[in-house]
């Protein structure tokens, strides 16, 4: 690391503490925000003379509160200073504020804060956009790359986000252990979410947006050391660095999309991939299994087949029809589908997608899925117009162009397989 570089990992491992306990004592988001830039800015100056402090976040705390009360001395100096309770609600004993930081507030502060990103209130874009600027920090230009947008259109978009948090009067008290649970949920898919926008880029967009896997990495680590003991939080964890260890092998050198059967297995990130299993053994062990737990396991029966034809499609059929009875969803039954196809075969995945049809009929993926099981079929000409109507569908080149790899793939497989018949 550089003589720098130390300075400003630390400080974006303690942004989440700090503005959470800073969001605690001000009651406002751009306050505490404030704050803890002047504090930033304070370490900036003292840390690389006098060294880190034993604890980065506490110390980021003490002086972002006094630097906020400070400027509201300075703004209203012809005007009595509002009572203590205005402004915080602990006393002015810095001394005891330090004791209990090293308590229980952390895991309070930072669920409290993941949870206001996440405002039932707010749209989805709109949590995702708070999240990535209030607690990771990303500045708004960095934000606006990943989402593709102005620096303006994303300003105005977090700013009303703010907006929303201030008129919903969120509570600040400590939430108790049924809303703890509730808020759990909510900050897991809200990093779920944060994830799939930079996992499900391609092309022109992947590099701009794979930081937001990373972060949503960063966000689920930092949620597993607060609730060690929750195994969907476990699970949730596995599940990205299980995906995300495909990262090197998922594009080629042009950005085009490679399909998991056709990527080069050597290249995805073992280290990665073997923390996965660690997660995924730990929580199991607890027998609570959620959502989370039963997507990372059949990532990771992906993980472990050292080549396409190794992948145990039978447990993955059998694990996607689990997701169906704890989460049902008609995307499920398609994505079971897929395993189906290669487990029973094709007509049997066939069955299972036409009641799918009428839900589905806006789903430009259902077509893909529909016309490649013709197309095994021998239905050429209904595959033909199942994946017309994908192509139509498709809401991006990417995903356009995602069809057409599945079609090529296909046509390559079948005349491979006519060949070996002719021989």
């Amino acid at each position: 690391m550089t003589d720098t570089a130390w300075i400003d990992a630390a400080l974006t491992s303690a942004r989440p503490q700090a503005v959470g306990a800073l969001l605690r004592y001000f009651r406002d988001l751009d306050t505490a925000e404030e704050a803890f830039q002047n504090a930033c800015l304070r370490a900036l100056k003292t840390w690389p003379q006098q060294g880190p402090p034993r604890d980065p976040a506490a110390w980021l705390i003490m002086v972002g509160r006094n630097a906020a009360i400070d400027e509201v001395r300075r703004g209203r100096r012809q005007e009595p200073l509002p009572a203590d309770e205005a402004i915080s609600d602990l006393d002015d004993a810095e001394a005891e504020i330090a004791d209990r930081l090293d308590g229980s507030h952390y895991r309070d502060d930072i669920l409290r804060l993941l949870f206001i990103c996440c405002h039932k209130d707010l749209p989805a874009t709109q949590q995702i956009a708070l999240a990535l600027r209030v607690v990771s920090g990303l500045t708004v230009k960095q934000v606006a790359r990943a989402f593709l947008v102005s620096e303006a259109a994303m300003e105005q978009r977090i700013t009303r986000a703010k907006g929303r948090v201030a008129q919903a009067n969120v509570p600040f008290e400590t939430p108790g252990a049924i809303e703890r649970g509730e808020r759990l949920t909510a900050v897991a898919a809200m990093i779920y979410l944060i994830f799939n926008e930079g996992y499900t880029a391609s092309g022109e967009t992947a590099d701009l947006r794979q930081p937001l896997s990373e972060e949503a990495i960063r966000l689920a680590r930092l949620l597993l050391r607060l609730f060690p003991s929750e195994p969907e939080i476990m699970g949730l964890t596995a599940l990205l660095l299980l995906q995300h260890a495909r990262a090197a092998a998922r594009f080629d050198p042009d950005g085009a999309l490679i399909l998991l059967e056709d990527q080069d297995r050597s290249l995805w990130n073992q280290p990665m991939i073997a923390e996965g299993y660690a997660l995924i053994d730990k929580a199991m062990r607890h027998r609570r299994s959620g959502p989370y737990q039963i997507q990372a396991a059949i990532a990771a029966l992906h993980a472990r087949a050292a080549t396409p034809e190794d992948t145990d499609w039978t447990q993955i059929d059998l694990l996607y029809g689990a997701l169906e009875v704890v989460q049902p969803s008609p995307i499920v039954t398609l994505n079971r589908a897929v395993a189906v196809s290669k487990a029973r075969g094709p007509q049997a995945a066939l069955d299972m997608i036409e009641p799918l049809a009428e839900r589905l009929q806006s789903y430009f993926y259902f077509y893909g899925v529909r016309g490649a099981l013709l197309m095994q079929l021998g239905r050429n000409d209904e595959a033909r117009t199942s994946f017309d109507r994908a192509i139509a569908l498709a809401h991006s080149s990417a995903e356009a162009a995602h069809i057409r790899m599945q079609i090529d793939r296909l046509m390559r497989d079948s005349a491979q397989a006519r060949a070996k018949v002719g021989q």
